[in-house]
């Protein structure tokens, strides 16, 4: 059963009660709720779930912009013919997309929130600042709509590191995204039981409903339509056929990962160790107290570590001898060029030489301190926010940058707004003109982008 392999995210202790699908910690004195029969075990729960709700708030909000921005553009009585039918349809797409999510969101409870679109705009925060609504939103389609190839492709690399007949227990995928390379394993390899985990609950809500045999309707939006026709086309997203029992869906953190140490047998790392925050000497350490002894990692992906420090950015050379130091044996390793994310839909798509590598743990090393993405003053919020300098120069700047909007009213000219900064004595009127006109031409820019929330 999936309670006997989870631990509190908070505090590690194990067994967490569960009851009607409500997970609690008593030693912490606290709920783990769950998300239309997910889980939710952040250390967290409430702090994320929030967090969560405002993005994906903020990204309806954005479709509901968009569509009026569409409508705008329509009004244009010059639009070419084809012009006009392609941005008539991909208005209702829009449209239609937006109410499909919203419907498909409802046990998140997004409605919940009231906040209008600015204030989202202004408020949101860093879970971490690349996931959102859209984050690898397009996967969605090429794991349960037309990806047969690519999905084969990753499931004959994992293959590739494994034996034929090997018996990989209790399995783990950590950052499983929209499930389906999870859901391969799971059907086509010997499994006792899988848990798939990812933190973004969209793609964990898609991979329930077409694992459990459902269809969804969903429009894929391709980055480089091959025709008029592609701009915004609808799918149908299904699983093969029904996952067979022992299959779970766990919503948390993989660097807060809610499991009982020495609980899996197999831990599975697709698409991961090159894009999470924490250094990999550190999570293979992680992983390492996952596993039994004599468990498996099986790792999947590229090698694309893009870590502001350079030494930090591992060469396979330099990830082989990372993970045989973590306890790990020797892995062995393979490498083949698959495609990836090659929609038919699409001009954009590219081949990946992807690095798969198998390990054995060989012996136990001492769990990593608890990860702290943020501190316990942002967390919890019970604490005074320290007023650090670069704070005080952040405040400054809103200052500043809060008067300068305030010179907007619509009759002020650049030349008139650099008088006012002049007799403010903040900067010589010779300054203030070409500061206020980059200034401005940025506050352009930026309004004529759409949000990649």
């Amino acid at each position: 059963m999936l309670s006997d392999l989870l631990a509190c995210p908070r505090c590690d202790k194990t067994p967490l009660e569960e009851n009607d699908g409500v997970y609690s910690c008593k030693a912490c004195k606290i709920d783990f709720p769950s998300i239309d029969g997910i889980p939710w075990l952040f250390a967290e729960p409430q702090a994320a779930l929030g967090e969560w709700r405002g993005r994906l708030q903020f990204a309806l909000q954005s479709l509901s912009q968009e569509t009026a921005a569409l409508d705008a553009e329509l009004k244009d009585k010059d639009l070419r013919p084809l012009t006009r039918r392609r941005v008539e349809r991909y208005r209702k797409a829009t449209d239609t997309h937006r109410r499909k999510l919203q419907k498909l969101l409802q046990p998140v409870d997004v409605q919940s929130l009231q906040g209008n679109y600015e204030s989202y705009l202004a408020m949101r925060t860093r879970l971490p600042a690349d996931q959102g609504l859209n984050t690898y939103y397009a996967n969605v389609h090429r794991d349960w709509s037309w990806g047969d190839e690519e999905n084969k492709a990753s499931l004959k690399q994992l293959q590739s590191v494994l034996h034929e007949s090997a018996e990989l227990g209790n399995v783990l995928v950590l950052g499983a995204g929209a499930g389906r390379l999870a859901y391969d394993l799971h059907m086509q390899m010997d499994c006792e039981a899988t848990v798939a985990m990812d933190f973004n609950p969209l793609l964990m809500l898609i991979a329930k409903t077409v694992a459990n045999g459902d269809t969804l309707k969903m429009y894929e939006f391709p980055i480089a339509p091959r025709s008029l026709e592609d701009d915004a086309v609808l799918r149908t997203l299904s699983a093969p056929e029904v996952v067979r029992d022992g299959f779970h869906l766990v919503l948390g953190d993989a660097l807060r990962a809610p499991f009982a140490p020495a609980s899996f047998d197999t831990v599975v790392t697709p698409w991961l160790i090159d894009i999470i925050a924490e250094d990999l000497p550190t999570l293979a350490a992680r992983v390492n107290t996952l596993l039994k002894p004599e468990g498996r990692w099986v790792n999947f992906g590229s090698l694309a570590f893009a870590t502001p420090e350079r030494a930090r950015r591992y060469s396979p050379e330099e990830t082989k001898a990372i993970v045989a130091e973590s306890g790990f044996s020797d892995p062995y390793v393979s490498e083949a060029t698959i495609p990836y994310m090659c929609s038919p839909a699409s001009r954009h798509g590219r081949q990946e030489r992807v690095f798969s590598f198998s390990a054995y743990k060989e012996r136990s090393l001492q769990a990593p301190a608890r990860h702290r993405a943020l501190p316990d003053w942002i967390v919890t919020g019970k604490e005074p926010v320290p007023l650090s300098q670069a704070f005080r120069s952040q405040a400054m700047t809103t200052q500043i940058y809060s008067f300068m909007m305030s010179l907007i009213d619509g009759k002020r000219s650049i030349q008139d707004m650099a008088v006012i900064l002049e007799k403010q004595q903040l900067m010589t009127r010779a300054e203030a003109e070409p500061a206020i006109r980059s200034f401005l031409v940025k506050m352009y820019d930026d309004a004529q982008k759409q949000s990649g929330f």
